[in-house]
This record gives structure tokens, C-alpha cells and sequence, in this order.
């Protein structure tokens, strides 16, 4: 009888794949065919009904598949089989059938040339649209949730759009959150340069959190290459909160062409929000090998020693982009949350912490760059830490947001 043995070398490596099929599954295609899920024709509108859409003001852009199996729309996971539209209300308490409270979220689909007509009228002659993309871990319940708070918080006068992919809001589904972002990919870089060529958009203040970012920065560079004039200058507030991006790649492929210095000089600025308290993208860093965006991690030791040495935090930043001939303005400004983060886990400081919600608010409203009474210079001109403030109105707000994230994380595990 022969017996086959595995060479020493690779029992490490067998025990590790091990653990990880323990703890990882892949996906659940399910007991009922995706069909079912939107054969009924509340998911595939062939016109607009105003009755459904009233009281319903948040937009948004899926490519989640839907259930329109019971009489409140949900959004699933799952791929969906095309990119719907739709809008969607505030959630509210309902009784399901076993007489159970649940939290139900009003929404409705509409034909997509109602959708962009709709959002232009919501427009006006201002022209703005705020387009927020969510990241990794999230279910619809609780990025609706961000989504509302967002447009309370920075009191925003345009529409307020979502585009949400299908993360499928588990820790444990990080692997299947970044198959579904590449996947999407050419979904949002389609929906985005759509939006770019509405006549009536003036400006699209693009806000991005997390794993979010790979999906917005690649799909701008597109835009940027596919209008009409090779610029779309009215791309020209980004935000990336906390992103989840590999930083290198970042300083050298994306941030020559989407800051071009003749794109900073139409006034495209990029605002980063990092915080080395931020505790998801220091296990990206450890999954990934290389440190994030949204993070100021030093992978280069003795950059580390040299900081240490002139007595500044062991903090590494991005690095601008350099140009032969420079722009007259900033185009990129990295605000380090790490001293005013409220957060246990760092992550989502943008709409968790009272002077990082005040600093985005800003931000947001009047594409603030550079310094402001709130910001504390540093010995980069670009990097800017936070003074604390007191208790305020919006910060009471970001508190209220933070409650109600953690009350829907605990609904949605």
C-alpha cells in the first residue's frame, strides 16, 4: 500500500487554507431562481407613477438584485440581471405577518429616462447633485441610513443620490465584496459619465466611502477621457472618506490623471479623510500587503525613524502628484481625523465624529481646500489635522448617526 505525503513545506500552507474554509463560504446562489425575484412589474416599471414616488426624495442607482416578491421592495446582496432607479424614504416601523416590529424602508423603481428627468427638475437651476458610493460591508438598510444623514448633516440643496452595489454586509465576505466591485466596475463608470453629460448638471460632489473609492476614482479617469472636451470639470468636488485603496497606486496611476494640473486648475479639487485609529484598513493592510489610502500607516522604516527623530508622529501620507508645470491651486488636501475620532473603530469618522462632520460639512457645501480656522497646519501644506469642538448641533447629529449605525448593525447580524 502506498501512502502519499505532502511535502513539509506546504502543511503551513494546508493549514491555512484550512481555517479560511472554515471561516469563509462562497455565495448562496438560494432556493428561488433570481427570476422570480423581479418577474413582478412593480421591479420593471414601463412608465412613472407619481403615487409611488410621493414622499419618497433620496434617489438612487442599484445594481443589487431586488425582491418585489411581498408588498415592500427590498434590496438583496445578490448581482442583479441590469442597474435599476429608483427613490426611497426614510425607514419606518411596520408589523410583519408573524406580528413582529421591523423596520421597512420605503422604496419604488421608475423608468430610467423618468429617473434623470426627476433628478434634473429636483435639480433646478442650481444644477448640483451629491452622489454618495458606499463601501464594503454594507446592506441597504443601513447605507440608506448614511445616505439620509449625509444629506441632513451638510444641508445640502440639490438632490442626494445613492449608488449602492452589491456588498454583502458581512465581515466575513470582504473577498466577495471586492469581486462584486470589480464587477461592477463598468456598471457605475457608465452610470457616472450618464450623469457627467446631463445638460443641466452644473457640479456632482462625489463622496465615496471605503472600498467605495475604487469604484469612483477609475470610473472619474473614464469620464475624464470620454467627454466631449476631455475634462469634466463639473466632477469637481471628490471626497474619499477613509478609502480603501492601495496608496502607491494611487501616487502613481490615479492621482496625475485625475488631478491634472489642468483639472485642478478648472477647480477639481480631492479631499481625503485618514485616521491611524482606523482599524478596517489596517486589516486591509495586513490582507493586501501594502498600506491604504485612508490611512497614514509607514511602510518605509527609516521614513518612520526620520519622523520619529524630528519629533513629529510617525505618520506617511500620500504624496502629491508632481507636475512640470504645477497648478495655482491645491487640488489634493488629506485631513488626518486621528486625534478627534469619536469612534471605536476609526472607520467612518466622515459622519461618526463631531469635528470631522463639521470639517465635511464644509467641505461639501463650499469645496473648502487647504487650511480654515478648524484645521491644524503640518509640515506638509497639504496634510491638515483637527481641533476638537464642543458640543453643537451638528455634532449631536453625527452622535444620532452613530447610534442609529450601531442599532442597524446589530438589526442586520
Amino acid at each position: 500500500m502506498q501512502h502519499t505525503f505532502l511535502p513539509l513545506r506546504m502543511a503551513p500552507l494546508t493549514a491555512l487554507l484550512f481555517l479560511l474554509s472554515a471561516c469563509v463560504s462562497g455565495v448562496d446562489y438560494g432556493p428561488v431562481p433570481h427570476g422570480d425575484y423581479v418577474a413582478e412589474p412593480r421591479c420593471n416599471p414601463v412608465s412613472s407613477n407619481p403615487q409611488a414616488m410621493a414622499g419618497k426624495e433620496y434617489f438612487f442607482a442599484t445594481t443589487r438584485l431586488p425582491d418585489c416578491r411581498t408588498p415592500s421592495i427590498t434590496l438583496t446582496n445578490k448581482r442583479t440581471d441590469r442597474m435599476r432607479f429608483g427613490r426611497f424614504a426614510e425607514a419606518t416601523k411596520a408589523v410583519n405577518a408573524k406580528g413582529n416590529s421591523q423596520r421597512v424602508i420605503p422604496l419604488a423603481f421608475e423608468p430610467e429616462t423618468s429617473w434623470w428627468d426627476a433628478l434634473g427638475k429636483r435639480a433646478g437651476k442650481n444644477g448640483r447633485v451629491l452622489l454618495y458610493v458606499h463601501g464594503y460591508k454594507e446592506r441597504f438598510p443601513r447605507t440608506s441610513r448614511d445616505t439620509i444623514q449625509i444629506a441632513r448633516l451638510t444641508e445640502f440643496e440639490g438632490p442626494m443620490v445613492l449608488y449602492t452595489w452589491p456588498s454583502h454586509g458581512s465581515v466575513l465576505s470582504y473577498a466577495v465584496d471586492e469581486a462584486n466591485m470589480y464587477w461592477d466596475e463598468r456598471n457605475f463608470r457608465r452610470f457616472l459619465n450618464k450623469m457627467a453629460q446631463q445638460p443641466w448638471i452644473k457640479e456632482i460632489v462625489l463622496v465615496s466611502h471605503s472600498m467605495g473609492a475604487r469604484l469612483v476614482l477609475p470610473a472619474v479617469d473614464y469620464v475624464d477621457r470620454n467627454s466631449s472636451s476631455a475634462d469634466s470639470s463639473n466632477i469637481s468636488n471628490i471626497i474619499l472618506a477613509s478609502p480603501d485603496i492601495d496608496r502607491q497606486k494611487f501616487e502613481r496611476d490615479i492621482a496625475e490623471e485625475v488631478l491634472s494640473a489642468r483639472r485642478v486648475n478648472n477647480d477639481r479639487r480631492l479631499t481625503v479623510y485618514v485616521s491611524a485609529k482606523d482599524r478596517a484598513l489596517e486589516t486591509s493592510r495586513r490582507i493586501h500587503g501594502y498600506p491604504r489610502l485612508g490611512t497614514p500607516y509607514c511602510f518605509d522604516p527609516f521614513r518612520a525613524t526620520e519622523l520619529r527623530q524630528q519629533g513629529r508622529p510617525e505618520r506617511c501620507y500620500a504624496l502629491e502628484a508632481t507636475y512640470d508645470a504645477p497648478p495655482a491651486k491645491k487640488g489634493m488636501t488629506i485631513v488626518d481625523t486621528t486625534e478627534v475620532s469619536d469612534s471605536n473603530f476609526g472607520h467612518s469618522d466622515f459622519i461618526q465624529s463631531a469635528a470631522v462632520c463639521a470639517d465635511f460639512k464644509q467641505v461639501v457645501k463650499s469645496g473648502m481646500r487647504g487650511a480654515n480656522p478648524n484645521r491644524i497646519s503640518t509640515h506638509l501644506d497639504y496634510v491638515f489635522r483637527l481641533r476638537p469642538l464642543e458640543e453643537t448641533e451638528n455634532s449631536n447629529l453625527c452622535m444620532a448617526g452613530k447610534k442609529n449605525k450601531n442599532r442597524l448593525e446589530a438589526e442586520a447580524d
